[in-house]
């Protein structure tokens, strides 16, 4: 970010820099731009190939281990397999007497031989010391113990061969493993020789672009230098001459870059015109003044008036109060009076028992 703020820096100081600008195309901007875009691009290239190389590393790696596991699974099962056919047969379960399918079928086998559990001593077939199978059963644990020394050597010589072949998988993937190490430093040395090589070179080049960017820029200042005293000296901006500062199409309009003051002629007018605009101030000044206190002595006018009106519906309000008490005291005296004569002249006899008797009666 650093950078490129400074080539932006850098970019706006050739663009808005008039001793440096160019009108035009700067064809050593475009060439130097395309020498950074090829480093940039070679660089990039480096870059994918080395990670190229790393993935192909890693490549060769995982499938190599893969093969491994793969090949550690495979023995894992063959024994697994090998296990199940020699342990765990169908025959040798515990719980087969209950489901096999000729078990009915030999419950009561045939006559197999002298000795059984179905021929007592009344089958004259035994007698009581004597052994039949002994030969037999000689001969079967030999096999047996054959077999188991066959079993052992062939487990052995597996394990032998296993161990062989994995031992040789790990000394291959070892010996990979540092040929493309060697490789990849090789390949890494070599790219940093050229990417060292490379930025030796665009520094020497930015070096030399730089030593003649100054001394372009030192050439143009002295340049610059010389023409801006020539101008200073030739023309009218160091003499005291007032129609200098006037513009060329108004001449009552100044020039703010060579303009060296006011004249003695122009002083006068000015305080003159000074004098006029304060007077007119004062004057407008004094006016708002007074229609200021027009406008105070207008509100306090209608403050008051307000106020007298409030006093005056205040005593209505009063009066009004008092008439409508005297009014409400006569109306009581009248509804007593009312009262008083219905209960002393009109409602003097109180019917009785047999005046009621004698109503139902009639109305009947």
């Amino acid at each position: 970010m650093e950078a490129r703020r400074n080539q932006e820096k850098e970019r706006q100081s050739q663009i808005f820099n008039v001793r440096t600008r160019l009108m035009g195309m700067d064809v050593e901007a475009l060439n130097s731009q395309v020498e950074k875009q090829k480093l940039r691009e070679a660089t990039e290239r480096r870059k994918e190939a080395a990670y190229g190389t790393n993935q192909v590393q890693y490549d060769l790696v995982a499938q190599l281990l893969d093969k491994e596991q793969a090949e550690r699974t495979r023995r894992l099962a063959k024994k697994v397999q090998e296990y199940r056919e020699q342990k765990q047969q169908l025959k040798n379960r515990c719980e087969f007497e209950l489901w096999d399918p000729h078990q009915l079928q030999n419950e009561f086998p045939a006559h197999l031989s002298d000795i059984g559990p179905h021929c007592g001593p009344a089958s004259l077939q035994w007698f009581s010391g004597e052994d039949l199978y002994r030969a037999t059963c000689l001969r079967m644990q030999q096999e047996q113990f054959r077999y188991s020394l066959e079993r052992q050597l062939q487990e052995q010589q597996q394990a032998k061969a296993d161990e062989k072949c994995a031992d040789m998988l790990s000394d291959q993937l070892r010996l990979a493993m540092d040929m493309r190490a060697t490789q990849l430093a090789k390949l890494e040395e070599s790219c940093r020789m050229a990417m060292m090589s490379a930025m030796a070179n665009a520094n020497k080049a930015q070096a030399a672009e730089l030593a003649e960017r100054q001394h372009c820029e030192h050439q143009c200042e002295q340049e610059a230098n010389l023409m801006e005293i020539q101008n200073q000296i030739t023309r009218d901006l160091l003499t005291e001459n007032p129609q200098v500062a006037q513009h060329p199409m108004a001449p009552h309009w100044v020039l703010p870059y060579c303009w060296k003051g006011m004249i003695p002629e122009q002083q006068p007018a000015i305080r003159r015109v000074q004098e006029a605009q304060h007077s007119e101030k004062e004057a407008q000044r004094q006016a708002e003044q007074a229609l200021d206190a027009e406008w105070e002595s207008q509100a306090m006018r209608s403050a008051q008036a307000a106020m007298e009106l409030e006093e005056q519906e205040r005593e209505l309000c009063a009066e009004f109060r008092r008439g409508l008490g005297s009014f409400n005291q006569q109306l009581a005296k009248e509804q007593n009076a009312q009262q008083n004569y219905l209960n002393s002249i009109i409602y003097t006899n109180q019917p009785t028992a047999q005046y009621h008797l004698q109503f139902n009666t009639s109305s009947r």
